[in-house]
């Protein structure tokens, strides 16, 4: 059996008949009520959260990983096996270098890549620097190789640990360290403290 009950709209509103014993008891009930003003009402349509775009991450993680990579034109640039590097931020004292590739700073902690590839070679620079700036260690030692095996590309991790270090700005100084301490395989690293 189906229910009906008589309703008429006008206006968008919807009238009901007045003649049911129902509406009349309804309308008794709601006598009192007034409604709630707009700016009190509460917002009950669901929200959706904005999309987390996957696409952007991936892409943005393959220009990092692109960009962590030297390309053909930086290592022909770049360091050859035997060559002296050395970086000093602008405004840093020549003196400060110097004294850096004399290797007059105490080396504090020592980073060893040997044998590493470029993708965790980064992480452990990265993970390497951030923990000796917590531990505020001013002068810090990694050893990249020299790159003697990588004969037709040079060497990789000398060029790569180059790239990185002059991109961070915790790095107040960077050269090739004297050969008892590792040569052009090895750099004194000077940290901002």
């Amino acid at each position: 059996m189906r229910c009906t009950i008589p309703v008429y709209e006008r206006l968008g509103s919807v009238r009901l008949n007045q003649d049911d014993p129902d509406t009349a008891l309804f309308r008794a009930a709601m006598a009192d009520v007034r409604p709630i003003p707009t700016r009190q009402r509460a917002d009950l349509r669901r929200r959706r959260p904005a999309p987390i775009p996957g696409q952007r991450y991936a892409d943005d993680r393959a220009v990092l990983r692109e960009l962590a990579m030297p390309t053909a034109e930086e290592h022909a640039l770049g360091a050859e096996v035997g060559e002296a590097l050395a970086y000093a931020r602008p405004g840093l004292k020549k003196q400060t270098l110097r004294r850096l590739r004399r290797g007059e700073f105490s080396v504090m902690a020592e980073l060893d890549l040997h044998g590493q590839t470029v993708e965790p070679a980064r992480r452990l620079v990265a993970d390497f620097i951030n923990e000796c700036r917590e531990r505020r260690l001013g002068c810090v030692r990694i050893i990249h190789g020299k790159g003697r095996r990588s004969a037709n590309t040079g060497p990789v991790l000398k060029v790569v640990v180059d790239r990185w270090l002059r991109q961070r700005d915790d790095v107040l100084a960077f050269c090739s360290a004297r050969p008892v301490d590792g040569g052009t395989g090895a750099l004194y690293v000077l940290l901002r403290r």
